[in-house]
């Protein structure tokens, strides 16, 4: 008997064991901020409130709509829409999910105290949420609002009864974390894994694990040895040259998708004097970024391939639009610029630098697959166009912090639009404007009167024909013409995970429970 004990107990820790058990041990690189679905719009965070929560329509891995809370919508007019409530979604205490638990929702949702990121962008332009009887909630918007169902899908609804008088604080109890999902909380603590359980009454498809932990480990190099150990069971951001090998050894498995994360140079575009450029004797000089022909010249300067061939090793697509392929609103002509330094020469003598100047390029250096040696690798480059470029990286929250301060002349981001090429323009692009909520991630306070245009009267046109057409205009206008950021390629994403495990690879990045499987 003991001798059976003793190998039963054993057994629990081999690498197949999890899937008797039918739990998902899962490596991520962070856990959430916080279990409040609408404390902070992060991809992150939505992720995991993703388990315990829905949205009024969901995006599926490829970010087109699907339903959700509602089984069907539809556009009334310019200025109103309208959502069917699935009769058979339910929260996790059995009530059915009511217009007034939506209207609840839209009012919270961009208004969570100490929030570091709001939902604003999503909610501000509801007027009114009404009760049209029959389980359809109509939305009503102040002006027309093309892309509501996509930023709605983001927006998780939660209990009106439950969130009436809950804090954040009570989500990240778990007091509060009752909704609608394939999955029900169990336990999560800051720095701690996040556990749930399958939600017995989803009216969705059935999640296919009972349970799931997801793990915060943040070095990659951590993760991948916590799969190859059998700690875990899938991990996700696998470094290149290991996911080279996961796929190579038959005890693995793994999953890729292009992204939609345009990963990008801004440029400080704006200020006559910028903190990080100098002349190459060290004397301060007039901000040479704000001349366009400067900006285009360091865009011409970079190799695009060399960067995606050597440096991520095939993990990433290089761009020329905002957009990946394919994408809403992007431009077949935006195609990646080649390596041009006979051009970009030729366009700093006509902008008076012959010589260059010095100037510092800030990154993260843990936020991005690779990112300190893509900014290295940059530098490097810049320096055959005559630029003396130095580098300094800083970890991810310091680099948020001092890049949402504009501490940087130029700097390594990301962004994923949603899930059009406009959601990018609107805030990466267009000129910062706190009253008009556009341009709220410009850290390179580009501004153009033309392209802002463009951009507000591509946001109020419900037709997608014309939308798309205002879209392109403003893009090429933007990065073509002006140089408003450096497009330098798209991310591939990509999971790893133990033989008999499967996973459907996202656009979004987003690693989600209910989106693994068990081979068959």
């Amino acid at each position: 008997m003991r001798l059976r004990a003793a190998l039963l107990a054993a057994a629990l820790f081999l690498p197949g064991a999890a899937a008797a058990q039918d739990l998902l041990r899962i490596g991520v690189e962070a856990g959430p901020t916080s279990l409040d679905p609408h404390y902070a719009s992060l991809i992150t965070n939505i992720a995991f409130a993703g388990h315990v929560f829905e949205p009024l329509v969901q995006q599926d891995s490829r970010q087109n709509l699907r339903p959700a809370v509602a089984s069907s919508w539809r556009v009334v007019d310019d200025l109103t829409w309208e959502f069917t409530i699935d009769p058979k979604a339910r929260f996790h205490d059995g009530a059915p999910v009511t217009w007034e638990d939506v209207a609840f929702t839209i009012q919270r949702a961009g208004n969570v105290p100490n929030s570091p990121s709001s939902f604003s962008y999503a909610t501000r332009v509801v007027t009114a949420v009404e009760d049209a009887g029959k389980g359809v909630v109509r939305i009503r918007t102040r002006v027309p609002t093309p892309l509501l169902a996509n930023n709605l899908a983001l927006v998780m609804i939660v209990s009106k009864k439950h969130g009436e008088a809950a804090t954040t604080q009570d989500y990240n109890s778990g007091k509060a974390m009752i909704g609608t999902g394939p999955f029900r909380h169990v336990s999560w603590q800051p720095g701690s894994p996040f556990v749930a359980e399958r939600s017995p009454d989803f009216h969705g498809p059935a999640p296919v694990f009972a349970r799931v932990e997801f793990r915060p480990i943040a070095a990659a190099a951590s993760r991948v040895a916590a799969l190859n150990a059998g700690d875990v069971d899938l991990i996700e951001i696998v470094p290149p040259e290991q996911f080279e090998r996961f796929r190579a050894d038959q005890r693995f498995a793994t999953s890729e998708s292009p992204s939609n994360r345009l990963i990008f140079l801004t440029v400080d575009s704006d200020r006559e004097q910028s903190p990080h450029i100098r002349a190459k004797d060290g004397s301060p000089i007039s901000n040479p970024m704000r001349d366009a022909r400067v900006r285009r010249a360091l865009s011409l300067a970079i190799n695009r391939q060399a960067l995606a061939e050597r440096v991520l090793r095939g993990q990433a697509l290089p761009a020329g639009d905002l957009g990946p392929p394919g994408y809403f609103g992007t431009s077949p002509d935006l195609t990646a610029e080649p390596l041009d330094l006979d051009a970009a020469r030729r366009l700093m003598a006509e902008a008076g630098f012959p010589q260059g100047f010095a100037v510092q390029i800030n990154g993260p250096n843990d936020r991005f697959v690779n990112d300190e040696q893509v900014v290295q690798a940059i530098a490097q480059m810049w320096t055959r166009l005559g630029i003396a470029a130095t580098v300094e990286t800083r970890p991810r929250g310091v680099w948020l912090s001092e890049a949402a301060q504009l501490k940087y002349s130029v700097n390594l981001a990301g962004f994923s639009p949603n899930p059009e090429v406009l959601g990018m323009l609107e805030t990466q692009v267009h000129s910062w404007n706190t009253s008009l909520g556009l341009g709220s991630a410009n850290r390179g306070r580009f501004s153009n009167p033309e392209v802002d245009r463009l951009i507000q009267q591509a946001r109020e046109t419900m037709n997608d024909d014309m939308r798309a057409r205002l879209t392109r205009e403003a893009t090429h206008r933007a990065v073509r013409e002006q140089t408003a950021l450096i497009p330098l390629y798209f991310q591939v994403n990509t999971w790893a995970m133990r033989r008999g495990v499967t996973y459907e690879a996202r656009t979004d990045e987003m690693t989600l429970a209910q989106s693994a499987g068990q081979a068959r």
